[in-house]
């Protein structure tokens, strides 16, 4: 029933909340989002051929990211079977699984981490702990730059980690939950335009983009209204129609939602060029006329906005929840 989905949703965003990624949990169990990894990367290796042509590669990851979606969709069905009789040890395990699959602490540690590591350890303790959470070379980062990664990949994050996930489950129960990490993992591991992924890995970037379409712009929403709650209407208008005017400048077509929200309610300018691992890139400033020279500060405010999303969005599902 829907609001016993809502009901354990609230409760594993709690428990996140609460305890993020407990290590002395998952050096025990096995973690799911790494079982998850650990399959698509055998699939990698043994059917991404270099041998093969540009079609069968195609062909062999479409076969493959549909094969694990379909893995993902019949476990959750058999485990939700396995939960529904059992009352509420039934949710409780539910919510066990959930809580698994959504990342609001451990987002929130990592970048605060960066900011911690700026403020410590000067520029290049900024720098480690931002190459722990984006793609991007991070020896290549300034000080401004190092805080630009660290708000773009909270922002983006939120939406990904938070967001999507949460959305799903609400939607399609324990299928839709783990389809979609399932989905993101794969676009995160094999989904780059580069000579080993531009063709095994299309098919699981183009269904990721799919499935964070809405998702990415529920979070600039959601932004928005934390704005307004944490820096006042003139914060959330410009959030909000920073979004609507830039996230089309992203190369993305889901994360400039999120990174433009954050980038209009804080004033930063967010975006430009960079260089990542494959090669530089060429992006143009999201709120070009908004601060540039970033420092540890502006990232704590950034994840103060998110925290504040978060709590906006746990709002949002407990009022959906008495309302059903």
């Amino acid at each position: 029933m829907a609001d016993e989905a809502l009901l354990i949703l609230l409760l594993a965003l709690a428990a996140d909340w609460k305890f993020g990624e407990p290590q002395w949990l998952w050096s025990r169990i096995p973690h799911p989002v790494v079982g998850f990894g650990k399959a698509i990367a055998w699939l990698d290796r043994r059917f991404n051929l270099e041998s093969d042509e540009d079609g069968a590669r195609y062909r062999k990851g479409a076969i493959c990211i549909a094969m694990m979606i379909l893995a993902g969709v019949v476990c959750g069905v058999l485990l939700h079977g396995v939960f529904s009789p059992l009352g509420i040890l039934g949710m409780v395990l539910e919510g066990f699984i959930v809580f698994s699959l959504i990342a609001q602490r451990s987002l929130i540690d990592h970048v605060s981490a960066v900011a911690d590591g700026l403020t410590e350890q000067d520029l290049e303790g900024g720098r480690t702990a931002v190459g722990k959470i984006v793609g991007r070379d991070p020896k290549t980062l300034d000080r401004p730059g190092v805080c630009r990664a660290a708000i773009e990949s909270l922002a983006e994050n939120y939406s990904d980690g938070v967001v999507a996930p949460a959305l799903w489950y609400a939607v399609f129960g324990l299928p839709g939950v783990i389809a979609y990490k399932i989905i993101n993992t794969a676009d995160s591991m094999i989904g780059y335009r580069n000579t080993r992924y531009e063709h095994f890995g299309k098919v699981a970037a183009q269904i990721d983009d799919l499935a964070n379409w809405l998702p990415a712009r529920l979070s600039a929403g959601i932004v928005a209204l934390a704005a307004l709650a944490y820096r006042g209407v003139i914060s959330a208008r410009k959030s909000m129609s920073t979004a609507i005017a830039d996230a089309g400048l992203h190369r993305s077509p889901n994360a400039g939602w999120p990174e433009a929200a954050v980038a209009g309610a804080c004033n930063f300018a967010l975006g430009g060029p960079r260089i990542y691992a494959s090669g530089p890139v060429t992006q143009a400033y999201i709120n070009a006329s908004g601060k540039r020279d970033l420092d540890a500060s502006d990232i704590r405010a950034a994840t103060g906005l998110i925290k504040t999303a978060c709590l906006v969005f746990a709002g949002l599902i407990l009022l959906s929840w008495v309302i059903a």
